[in-house]
């Protein structure tokens, strides 16, 4: 009997980790299901309590494989693998890596495979690199002969996610940056501007307009203490992120997104449609629904979705099937649950999960793309408003002097 090393998720969604004894690491894998506990990550513990490895811990897992570099050898390799032998694909694919990190990462895995590893061992060498998720789907690709039809399926997902991770910030990063330019040019005009031209008006002898005296008070404040408001905030935003660390605030607050009006809708349905698409990738891999959801859970961003998830598995693995595990949690968008439904009926699970995530990264993308639209106009409306209430300010001053000077 061994000891192995795990993390796992709990039917909460928590992730815990442990040890626990096995003769095997399938068999860890049960042992800790009826603890209710989904395993993320297995490694068997020498005598002295180290995990036990095969390569030096002072080259493996310092570096990773971009994200980019890992798209590239994965689609480079799926193509390989379909007309060599593995190992020679993964000799060819090291020796034409240019960069150096990349290039010794490629070697490490490729020289174990030409020890007789298994690739999915071989990636388990560059743990960084390769995630668990990636490494089940080589797995069980490997398991059911159809390795290559399996790296491009794990390929197509990662051009899928890198996809719409880059239209998300492609459509939160012009907003954030109008956004700025809006804050630092009233700031300075309150903070440099402002003083300046009011210090003309203290002794004209009359009282100055209600909005005038508005934006001199405002100007005053922030003149005499800019540097606390900054403070505040970089101090509010570092509170702010200690406290998402904690599981049960953060669970509320993930709670409180999807309540929002339309944003929670969005955010769901991002989240549903990655659990979807990944799922989908690894039932077509042939992998067990629960060991598919074990893996995926962890990318899920929002922990209440990620909760849901595991509900969801403890559903599955007590006889339930996918859909009526769904449904159970109210967690998931309706439509995620009728296709997936359909496509048990059917026998197509992995093609009704795909297309469901399909829609659901449509709706996201048209209601980005209109809110983008209506966004920019708004903060430049707004950055306007207060810029011509600054101008404004001085200037009826100007014109009560002259109405005073024509009488």
């Amino acid at each position: 009997m061994a000891d192995y090393r795990y993390a796992a998720l709990d039917a909460e969604g928590r992730e815990r980790r442990g040890q626990i004894a096995a003769d095997t690491a399938d068999a860890a894998r049960t042992a800790l299901m009826r603890k209710q506990l989904f395993a993320t990550r297995l490694e068997p513990v020498s005598d002295q309590g180290a995990v036990v490895r095969d390569n030096s811990p002072t080259e493996s897992g310092r570096h990773k494989l971009g994200q980019r570099a890992l798209m590239l050898f994965t689609r480079q390799l799926a193509t390989l693998a379909s007309v060599m032998p593995l190992a020679d694909a993964l000799r060819t694919l090291a020796r034409q890596t240019e960069a150096e990190r990349p290039r010794a990462i490629l070697g490490r895995v490729h020289a174990g495979v030409a020890e007789g590893r298994r690739l999915a061992d071989a990636l388990a060498l560059e743990p960084r690199s390769f995630t668990p998720l990636y490494r089940a789907m080589v797995a069980a690709g490997e398991a059911s002969g159809t390795l290559p039809d399996a790296l491009e399926r794990v390929a197509t997902l990662l051009e899928r996610q890198a996809q719409v991770r880059g239209k998300l910030i492609a459509t939160l990063a012009y907003p954030a940056a109008l956004l700025v330019v809006a804050v630092v040019v009233v700031a300075a005009l309150m903070i440099f501007v402002v003083p300046k031209v009011v210090a003309q008006f203290e002794d004209i002898g009359q009282e100055l307009p209600l909005l005038t005296r508005i934006v001199i008070t405002l100007s005053d404040a922030l003149a005499a203490s800019w540097w606390a408001l900054i403070l505040l905030a970089v101090l509010g935003g570092l509170g702010f992120a200690r406290a998402l660390r904690h599981p049960p605030f953060r669970l509320a607050f993930d709670a409180r997104l999807l309540a929002l009006p339309v944003a929670g809708r969005l955010l769901r349905a991002l989240d549903s449609a990655r659990l979807a698409r990944t799922l989908s990738t690894m039932v077509a891999s042939r992998l067990p629904l629960v060991e598919g959801l074990a893996l995926t859970a962890p990318t899920i961003t929002n922990h209440v979705m990620r909760a849901a998830t595991v509900e969801a598995m403890v559903a599955i693995r007590e006889g339930a099937s996918l859909s009526s595990a769904m449904r159970r949690t109210s967690a998931f968008p309706p439509l995620l649950v009728a296709m997936a439904a359909g496509g048990e009926g059917a026998g197509r699970l992995d093609l009704m999960l795909e297309r469901a995530a399909d829609y659901l990264e449509r709706e996201f993308d048209s209601f980005t793309s209109t809110a983008l639209a209506l966004l920019e106009p708004a903060v430049i409306l707004i950055m306007g408003g207060m810029v011509a209430a600054i101008v404004l300010s001085i200037l009826l001053p100007l014109l009560q002097l002259n109405t005073l000077a024509g009488a």
